[in-house]
């Protein structure tokens, strides 16, 4: 007897991708991210050295990175949970195309961004997080919850092709939905911008060098500095702890500061136009509660410089508010086919009759 259907594989898949985002988010906070100097081991061993022995070993391969055991489970707990969601995303592909009706694009584009994401995890180690690679990691782990979510949507969707769903998917609007279309995939393109941005800000250690709201305190205007956008940064033994000047980090905070601003009208502007819309009223819903929780946890962060468990709450809260994003698109996008669809099979009908 199966113990996992195809589905079940798939929404499992999806949930485990929600909790490396989460563990990711927790190890790079709790400066873990060089817990273990090397990769995919931890000081030369398949797991975080325990004896005495073990230890004395590590030491001597590598004198200059101390062990810090917390942090180095910290790290590889990390890395276990995001190769047994490699492994998982790579038994999807083999059962996709092993089924005839299987998606088999959506599983082929998650192997491919899983191999890059363990490359960036790599590179994430040898360069010492280096912050274009740090962030590049955060939003490859961000495209590959979206890439299973799409496929948890395509599954359902699927499963779903009954009078009852048919009859919903009517309800989309016609005369206003192409601009709708358009409007919320801007709002997803902005959403992934500022998501970037936070991961920039993050990899800088950035986010607490403003303490003030709602402006940062000091000339931030007169001191903005265009240089702390650059994506190659010189080359340092080790970014942790953050590289960039004072000036530097302020200008990269109050960027994201003001990216949340656009974000927050941009996404209360598709609210309204969700909420008006029959069919799409619990995207709006959803999305504004989504909104409300983002919004109050960054101005935690900032207010009680960045607690440990509200900044993983902000990263968490950043992948579903993109989620939420996604699944409007989709909806949207589907409501729009299946409409197409009835209309062809209206016509074809009165043709025949």
């Amino acid at each position: 007897m199966r113990l996992f259907s195809f589905k079940s594989l798939i929404y499992f898949t999806f949930l485990l991708s929600l909790c490396v985002i989460a563990l990711g988010a927790y190890t790079r906070l709790t400066e873990a991210g060089l817990g273990c100097p090397d990769w995919p081991g931890c000081y030369g061993f398949i797991s975080v050295p325990q004896s005495t022995e073990q230890q004395l070993v590590a030491q001597q391969i590598f004198p200059t990175a101390p062990l810090e055991v917390e942090k180095a489970w910290n790290e590889m707990v990390h890395r276990y949970f995001a190769g047994s969601l490699g492994i998982l995303i790579l038994l999807i592909n083999v059962l996709s195309w092993r089924r005839k009706y299987a998606p088999k694009l959506l599983p082929a584009l998650l192997l491919v961004t899983v191999i890059l994401q363990a490359l960036l995890g790599m590179w994430t180690v040898t360069m010492a997080l280096m912050p274009i690679v740090v962030m590049g990691h955060l939003l490859g782990g961000f495209t590959t919850a979206s890439l299973l979510f799409l496929l948890v949507l395509r599954v359902r969707q699927q499963e779903r092709k009954s009078t009852a769903i048919f009859s919903s998917m009517l309800h989309s609007p016609r005369s206003s939905s192409r601009y709708l279309k358009v409007f919320a995939l801007s709002a997803l393109f902005v959403v992934v911008g500022q998501i970037a941005l936070g991961g920039w800000t993050a990899s800088n250690y950035a986010a607490v060098a403003c303490t003030q709201l709602p402006v940062c305190e000091g000339d931030w205007q007169g001191n903005f500095d265009p240089t702390a956008f650059e994506p190659i940064q010189p080359v340092h033994d080790s970014y942790q702890y953050g590289v960039l000047n004072y000036h530097q980090r302020v200008s990269i905070h109050v960027a994201h500061r003001i990216g949340a601003m656009v974000t927050t009208a941009i996404l209360i502007l598709l609210i309204g136009f969700l909420l008006r819309t029959a069919g799409l009223r619990r995207y709006g819903f959803i999305l504004t509660a989504a909104l409300i929780v983002q919004v109050s946890l960054g101005i935690t962060n900032i207010v009680a410089s960045l607690p440990l468990l509200v900044a993983v709450g902000h990263n968490v809260m950043g992948v579903v508010l993109l989620l939420s994003i996604v699944a409007t698109n989709y909806r949207i996008y589907c409501g729009q086919q299946t409409l197409q669809g009835s209309h062809l099979f209206a016509r074809e009908g009165r043709n025949h009759g």
